[in-house]
């Protein structure tokens, strides 16, 4: 096989740790020696053992003279575990293949540095562009200390996201929906608004067959106290954490507490729940991948200030209509039509009788 195939062998083993690598990057590793695969490994999560190494523990003596395919440059410092170019070098790796070097300023080259010092032929940037995209939240989270921000939304065709009367289920069909459920997956917090809180009662939680991640983070933006705690999003399934202000009563937020959830209380702007702070917050907590799944008043707000990374659009073979339902997004808009943000198209595909659209926003950051 190719080193390109391998490469890619290597980015499919990495996916199987989604839901449980946080906040630790995706890695994938296949050894091969000669046309022969002898050991293959993916990371787990925190404190577990890292893909290069259960590859390697995988190959055994036979690793001495073989090929190493990892998706992510190796690690080269002591953190939970060892460096893994001290296990390649020990296990006598003759040459590696690398997709993507690892953002992480502790890292960033050093890896593949340390393994050429050592006499291992070292190949880089092997279906570089995939491999970056599996890890897309925790280099931005590294680098910036902010978590990377998607927002999911179904419309019709002619971009509707509800009829007149408000109602919204379902738009698209079931593959769509499962699909969606993956994105909950990837993620280590889910957002929506009072809105869609009230409107579709939504429990925010993963249901993926064999999903065995943790459960993502359930964040409620509220600033007036809207919600009660009788809603879905306060049962026991995941963590809950609301986010409002002093304009929310207090017997709503002592409530809120009561429930089990977290409140944060921010200093409100323009009577809103400023999100800069808010997932600057959770930033800070680790939070690496946010699924913004809010109506159009919370995806306008986190569009207008250019807190959006990626898009992903679920397109229903309907027409809704009506100058009363609403868009994907709301507010005031952006105008004249020049001013209009613009994305970049990664993909269309169908998803059943759907069609999902996935466009990245910002790519100048």
């Amino acid at each position: 096989m190719s080193d390109e195939a391998l490469i890619g062998r290597a980015v499919e083993l990495a996916e199987r740790g989604r839901g449980l690598v946080s906040p630790n990057p995706l890695v994938g590793a296949v050894v091969v020696s000669g046309t022969r695969t002898i050991g293959e490994g993916w990371h787990e999560g925190p404190g577990t053992p890292h893909a290069e190494v259960i590859a390697l523990g995988e190959a055994g003596d036979r690793a001495s003279g073989a090929t190493l395919y990892t998706s992510l440059e190796p690690c080269v410092h002591y953190g939970r575990t060892p460096p893994c170019t001290d296990a390649i070098v020990r296990a006598g790796v003759a040459r590696v293949v690398v997709a993507a070097t690892d953002p992480n300023p502790v890292v960033d080259g050093r890896g593949l540095r340390a393994l050429r010092e050592a006499g291992v032929e070292v190949v880089e940037g092997v279906r570089a562009q995939e491999a970056e995209r599996l890890n897309e939240a925790f280099a931005k989270h590294v680098r910036t200390g902010m978590p990377f921000v998607t927002w999911k939304t179904a419309v019709s065709l002619d971009g509707k996201v509800a009829a007149r009367d408000g109602s919204s289920r379902w738009i698209t069909g079931e593959r769509a929906r499962a699909d969606a459920h993956r994105l909950r997956a990837s993620a280590d917090a889910i957002v929506v608004g009072a809105g869609t809180a009230l409107a579709d009662d939504p429990a925010l939680t993963v249901r993926e067959p064999g999903y065995r991640g943790r459960p993502p983070a359930r964040v409620l933006v509220d600033a007036t106290g809207r919600v009660d705690e009788g809603r879905a999003l306060f049962d026991d399934a995941a963590p809950t954490i609301v986010a409002t202000t002093d304009l929310a009563p207090r017997d709503r937020r002592d409530a809120w507490r009561a429930s089990g959830a977290e409140v944060l209380l921010f200093e409100p702007e323009d009577g809103r729940v400023p999100l800069a702070a808010l997932f600057g917050d959770l930033g800070k907590r680790d939070v690496q991948g946010v699924l913004l799944e809010g109506g159009p008043t919370l995806a306008w707000s986190a569009v207008e200030r250019g807190l959006v990374d990626k898009l992903v659009v679920y397109l229903a073979p309907k027409l809704v209509g009506g100058a009363d339902a609403p868009g994907a997004l709301g507010g005031p808009g952006f105008g004249p039509i020049s001013e209009a943000l613009p994305v970049r198209i990664r993909s269309v595909e169908r998803v059943g009788e759907d069609v999902r659209v996935e466009a990245d926003v910002h790519r100048d950051r």
